[in-house]
Parts: C-alpha cells; sequence; structure tokens
C-alpha cells in the first residue's frame, strides 16, 4: 500500500493537468480533418519536391482545401574538415525552411502562421565523388524527410489550439 499511494497521487494529479491527445479522435478527429483541408503549393527544386511529397503524406489532403501552405526551401552544403591538402573531408548539408499557413476560407488569404523549421547533416568526403554525391542525396532525402515532419508537428499543435483552425 505504501507504494502504491505515491503512483495513485501522481496519476490523480496527471489527470487534472489538461494533457489531451494531439489527434484524439482518430480520423474523424478536428486535427485530422483540419490537416487535410491544407493545400500544399508546389515548391522549386529537387528539396522541393521531397518536401512537398512528404507533407502530402503526412497531411493526407482529402476533401476541399480551407488552407495553403506555402514553403520556401534554403538548401546549402558547406565544406570543413580541411586537410593540410586543402581537401575538404567533411561537409554539412542544412536545409531550411520558411512556411506559411494561410487561410483561403472566404477568399481571405490570411497569413494564420509564419514560422520556420530546419535540420542538417554531416557528410563525409571520400575519394569517389560518386560515392560523396550519393552521401549528399541521401543526406537531401532524409533532411526533406524531417523538415517536412517539423512542419506537420507545428501545424497539427496549430490546429488544436481552440483559437487555431477551425474545427
Amino acid at each position: 500500500m505504501r507504494r502504491t499511494a505515491p503512483l495513485l497521487v501522481a496519476m490523480l494529479a496527471l489527470s487534472g493537468c489538461g494533457l489531451r491527445p494531439l489527434y484524439a479522435g482518430g480520423a474523424g478527429g478536428p486535427v485530422v480533418q483540419s490537416l487535410g483541408a491544407v493545400e500544399v503549393a508546389a515548391i522549386p527544386g529537387r528539396a522541393g519536391w521531397l518536401v512537398r511529397t512528404a507533407l502530402v503524406d503526412r497531411l493526407g489532403g482529402a476533401g476541399t482545401p480551407r488552407y495553403r501552405l506555402e514553403v520556401e526551401l534554403d538548401d546549402q552544403v558547406t565544406g570543413f574538415g580541411v586537410r593540410s591538402d586543402s581537401a575538404v573531408t567533411r561537409e554539412r548539408r542544412t536545409l531550411r525552411a520558411r512556411y506559411r499557413l494561410i487561410d483561403t476560407s472566404a477568399g481571405a488569404n490570411q497569413v494564420v502562421l509564419d514560422a520556420t523549421a530546419g535540420s542538417d547533416a554531416g557528410i563525409d568526403v571520400v575519394s569517389s565523388e560518386y560515392a560523396t554525391i550519393a552521401a549528399e542525396q541521401s543526406a537531401l532525402e532524409r533532411l526533406s524527410t524531417e523538415v517536412a515532419e517539423q512542419i506537420a508537428t507545428r501545424l497539427a499543435v496549430y490546429a488544436s489550439r481552440p483559437d487555431g483552425a477551425a474545427r
């Protein structure tokens, strides 16, 4: 009994804290419905295609779009880790996104969310140019998925707020 009493007190305290699941209600829940009403605008470039595809997969755009998501990407590869012969031995690939969620209902075109997301990855530069290019492309694919996940999570948090996306 002495061991279970603190556990019961903790459970009672947590039940009153106001936490609730983000995706409560499953496919019919308000967050999923709001995310389904987001149309992802085209994003130029290979990185843009990867991010847009990942976003469409996560948001599940079904039904009439109420929101438009506009994303601007900044993709950079920076060399560092220079050897004595001035050859680069390590690179950092950075993918940053500035995104805006625009409410298009009733022709308003009002920006309701303006934020950024980003991630980076380290790449070893090896003697094979093909291997280095393959590593850069693989890093871009991973970074695109990570950035899209950050954006989708932020949109879900916005949609879950009482003053956020319409239910």
